[in-house]
């Protein structure tokens, strides 16, 4: 084994800089410290840069996936369409409708196999739910095709996917609801997640756009108990304690504290985007030499913002599993991690709705031999470099 790198370097960080540190503060000393003004701000900037005329804060993609969902009138015995290679998260917001996620397989490059959502499509079939992998668009014209044909409601998972385009347009804008719905009656949102590991992040929190006016007032609705007036306004000169509440809704709303980090976050998320293609390209350069590791799949029609740089070992030319790759890389002091194991192989999803091992084989053999390499803006050029001498050193050493 080649010496290894002197310290730890983490999977993932996040970059902070001193602009969300003092924006974090004033909200502190604002006295505004739940949802307020620095909220509504994050919304209207967040719904410039991704060009749509609404955006709705909440408190992470999770909830404004179960909020989407609600909103487009999900329930029990209804049946949402959901990729297994994704967080459990995705799913789990059916099942806590009352709905059942029906899981299927993805294709090598880690996004739903279309192919696969016509062929799960029964009459109790109310949803599409693709997720956008890893930074990466899926192949939305056909998802909204077929969405369309069958009178289904799409909610597009872009916990990945902030700032990624699709045909020129970004993911979650007006511009790209249009050309995809094309006056066709879909009812459509799309959800994007700021964790603390995404390409933006607010510690938690999350965003939903919709081009649907009524699905969009829905929503916010929903956001804050069924409250009908701005609950953040009753405090405010202007408010008033009158409200009424006209739906059971949910406490999913962001705080202001999470928006002062987001508010610069996003004037920095395109320099962030930047970066991570930047240290993927060299990622890319080094390993198209190496027939034991396959980069992550590109399409010319999308762009790859790299939330996830995900490679592939060809293990039937390695003397060792998954786990034993992902072990030597730590003893070389490179954390890593495994985007994700699919949903169908935990125990809820296995035992309660009936998905044995081998249910979703195409989607289980590419699990069995992904790897998540350590990829955002703190690196340096020399983390990028330490990764890619640690991760050939591994293939190297290990070739049968």
């Amino acid at each position: 084994m080649k010496a290894a790198r002197n310290s730890f370097l983490p999977y993932a960080l996040p970059s902070i800089g001193e602009e969300e540190i003092a924006e974090v503060t004033d909200s502190l000393r604002s006295g505004w410290v739940t949802t307020g003004p620095k909220v509504k701000r994050f919304e209207s900037d967040f719904a410039d840069y991704i060009n749509n005329s609404q955006a709705i804060a909440v408190s992470s993609c999770t909830a404004g996936l179960h909020i989407a969902l609600t909103a487009l009138g999900l329930g029990p015995g209804d049946e949402v369409i959901v990729p297994t290679l994704t967080f459990c998260s995705t799913a789990n917001v059916v099942v806590h409708l009352g709905a059942r996620p029906v899981l299927v397989d993805v294709k090598e490059d880690f996004n739903i196999a279309s192919e696969k959502i016509e062929a799960a499509i029964t009459p109790r079939t109310k949803a599409i739910m693709p997720v956008h992998y890893g930074g990466q668009a899926c192949h939305l014209d056909v998802i909204y095709e077929i969405a369309a044909r069958h009178r289904l409601a799409v909610v597009e998972d872009a916990a990945h996917a902030v700032g990624a385009t699709y045909h020129g347009s970004k993911i979650g804008s007006s511009t790209l609801f249009r050309s995809l719905t094309n006056s066709s009656p879909v009812s459509a949102a799309t959800v994007f997640s700021f964790y603390a590991t995404k390409n933006m992040t607010t510690g938690e929190g999350g965003m939903i756009t919709t081009n649907d006016d009524a699905l969009t007032d829905r929503m916010r609705l929903l956001t804050l108990h069924g409250m009908s007036r701005d609950a953040w306004k009753r405090y405010t000169s202007t408010g008033s304690w009158q409200y009424d509440v006209v739906a059971a809704g949910y406490k999913y709303n962001m705080t202001d504290i999470q928006a002062a980090l987001g508010i610069h976050q996003l004037r920095r998320l395109d320099g962030f985007i930047e970066a991570r293609q930047s240290y993927a390209r060299l990622y890319d350069k080094a390993f198209q030499a190496v027939p034991e590791i396959e980069p992550p799949i590109k399409h010319n029609d999308r762009s790859h913002i790299y939330h996830l740089y995900v490679i592939r070992l060809n293990l039937e030319g390695l003397n060792l599993g998954r786990a034993e790759f992902i072990e030597e890389l730590r003893r070389r002091n490179i954390g890593t991690s495994v985007h994700f194991i699919p949903v169908h192989l935990h125990s809820l999803y296995a035992e309660r709705f009936g998905y044995p091992p081998g249910a979703l084989i195409q989607t289980e053999r590419l699990y069995n031999r992904i790897i998540s390499l350590p990829l955002y803006p703190g690196m340096t050029r020399e983390d990028v470099g330490d990764v890619i001498a640690a991760t050939i050193d591994v293939v190297q050493s290990s070739r049968c």
